[in-house]
């Protein structure tokens, strides 16, 4: 049942503005960008506060030389210095006054302006959950790209044009929050990797004690023992008094002569050793290693023969009045399910304006949960999102009507137009953009007086729940994503690139090996359903995390309803 549905809720891909009460830094590069800006500012004071404790500081010193050489001379002769009243005055004075007021000076907190400014902008700064968020996208992006430790913490990243790298301390930090998540399997590279670079000498307050502590449990839980019992010799070796480490030494030595008593075949060890090892890789489905692959750019390459069956065009929106005279460029992306992508669609001045709309509404993307009927957060689904309608600007507006125009179909039934930045590893995992299946109501053939028999029997089983398990898409106790709108289901998906993106960041289909990249002022576009009303499963899509660079995207979700005649259908399921 649980499986069901969760693979329910990963089909709805239903995301909607979300009243989030943090701000998730981590999912949007427009809201880091704040933070560098935060950043900045604190700099500044932090300069300004030095400034002005070095000007304390110089005033101080002026005084303490002055009175030295005085007192080198009043100390010589101190009655003669005394005999004179001038002097016998001053004394006075500077011990009554002056001593005084340098003693405020000593005293006086020139923090205030500093710590002031630290906690007015403290309430904006990302906290534990945000900072976890990063570092899972870190370890996200590691697995999807095939990068070792070595490479990612040297920041040698394809495209990057400020190269940065990761100390000791920040790869021991990496570790432990996977530790946290029960991740031994990243907490094993990163623990390794802050040892490596505290043994090459680097200087940093890293402890290669704790380190060899998490590293040797981490390989205990993945089976290892004789690499978890050579670990924790060494860290005894720097610490022979440590506790935790004595204990487990002699844990190890009593399960390692315990097996060696059993005598146990080497066929039940191997089968034990992958019964351990399972966590080292978890929910790696062949799905999974698909859409990594395809994120890769090592997807399925089309045959010649299909590659010649892909064309690129002029396209005038069959005979469309706006685009007679100036067509627009297209070129096929995939046969099946048809891709198609539009060139230089959106321009820059309308990419800005939407982006600018957006950017006060990005909240953390959410997904409906069918168990709960709320919406929530989702490790599938990271990303910022905004939702635009056509009143609100004429450059949306305009944007609605050219979709219409060059797909045909009736945007008065479509959501709003969806906004997404993509932040840190910010990805969204393979789904389908579609709901429920339900029966459409072929107008045109209601008119003939004749029904979509194919239709209703897809009808038949949505009530009865026959789908298979892993899409559950017809359940009776689960709430149908698109019912409230009584617009149907998402017949279309069209999306905007609104930037392009130097690694990473593509639009893959798992089930076809389609991989679509971004390219700033284009669009993709394709149906989600078959001209029957029917999911086409081929579309099910993914957005690979960004590995360098900042991904803005938008997109329309065309409804079924209004389309009846603009795309009418037919009397089979597949067509």
């Amino acid at each position: 049942m649980a499986f069901n549905k969760i693979w329910y809720t990963i089909a709805l891909g239903l995301l909607l503005p979300f009243s989030y009460a943090h701000t998730d830094f981590f999912t949007s590069i427009g809201h880091m960008t704040d933070l560098i800006n935060t950043e900045k500012d604190l700099v500044v004071s932090l300069k300004d506060y030095i400034k002005a404790e070095e000007s304390k500081l110089e005033q101080i010193k002026k005084w303490a030389e002055k009175l030295d050489q005085l007192t080198d001379t009043a100390t010589k002769d101190p009655e003669g210095f005394l005999g004179h009243p001038v002097n016998a005055f001053k004394l006075m004075k500077r011990l009554n006054t002056e001593w005084g007021e340098l003693e405020s000076l000593v005293l006086k907190d020139m923090s205030d302006g500093f710590i002031s400014n630290m906690t007015i902008q403290r309430q904006f700064f990302p906290n534990d959950e945000d900072q976890t968020g990063a570092a899972k996208a870190l370890l996200r992006l590691q697995d999807t790209y095939n990068l070792d430790t070595d490479t990612l913490s040297r920041g040698n990243l394809p495209g990057v044009k400020h190269k940065s790298f990761l100390t000791a301390e920040d790869c021991f930090e990496l570790g432990k929050i996977a530790y946290t998540e029960a991740d031994y399997y990243h907490t094993e590279l990163w623990m390794e990797q802050a040892l490596k670079q505290l043994d090459e000498g680097e200087v940093s307050s890293a402890d290669k004690v704790y380190i060899l502590d998490y590293l040797s449990y981490a390989v205990y839980q993945q089976g290892d023992l004789a690499k978890a019992m050579m670990l924790t010799k060494r860290l005894l070796e720097l610490d022979p008094e440590h506790q935790r480490a004595n204990g487990n030494m002699k844990y190890f030595e009593y399960i390692m002569a315990k097996e060696k008593e059993a005598n146990k075949s080497s066929t039940d060890s191997e089968d034990q050793m992958e019964k351990e090892t399972e966590v080292k890789k978890k929910d790696y489905l062949p799905e999974r290693r698909k859409y990594e692959m395809l994120c890769r750019g090592e997807g399925l390459k089309m045959t010649p023969r299909r590659q010649k069956t892909l064309f690129c065009r002029y396209y005038d929106g069959n005979r469309n009045p706006r685009y007679i005279l100036g067509p627009v460029k297209q070129e096929d992306e995939w046969d099946k399910p048809r891709i198609v992508r539009f060139l230089d669609i959106i321009s820059d001045e309308e990419i800005e304006t939407v982006k600018e709309l957006a950017k006060p509404r990005l909240s953390r993307a959410t997904v409906h949960d069918p168990e709960t009927g709320k919406l929530t957060t989702a490790h599938y689904r990271v990303s910022k999102s905004a939702w635009l309608s056509g009143y609100e600007s004429p450059v949306v507006s305009r944007i609605n009507t050219r979709i219409q125009d060059l797909t045909g179909l009736d945007v008065s039934t479509a959501e709003e137009l969806q906004v997404a930045n993509y932040g840190v590893g910010g990805q969204y995992e393979p789904h389908f953009d579609f709901g429920r299946v339900s029966p459409v109501f072929c107008l045109h053939l209601f008119l003939l007086h004749r029904h979509c028999v194919s239709l209703f029997q897809v009808a038949n089983y949505g009530v009865g729940g026959q789908y298979e398990p892993h899409f559950d898409f017809a359940r009776k106790d689960e709430p149908d994503a698109f019912k409230e709108l009584g617009t149907g289901n998402r017949i279309a998906t069209w999306l905007f690139y609104m930037s392009d993106v130097s690694a990473g960041g593509a639009t893959v289909f798992p089930e076809v090996g389609a991989s679509v990249w971004p390219k700033k002022g284009t669009a993709v576009f394709w149906y989600n359903l078959f001209p029957s009303g029917e999911g086409d499963y081929s579309t099910r899509h993914a957005a690979c995390p960004v590995l360098v660079g900042n991904k803005w995207v938008s997109n329309k979700w065309l409804h079924e309803r209004g389309q009846e005649f603009r795309r009418p259908c037919t009397l089979s399921e597949l067509e």
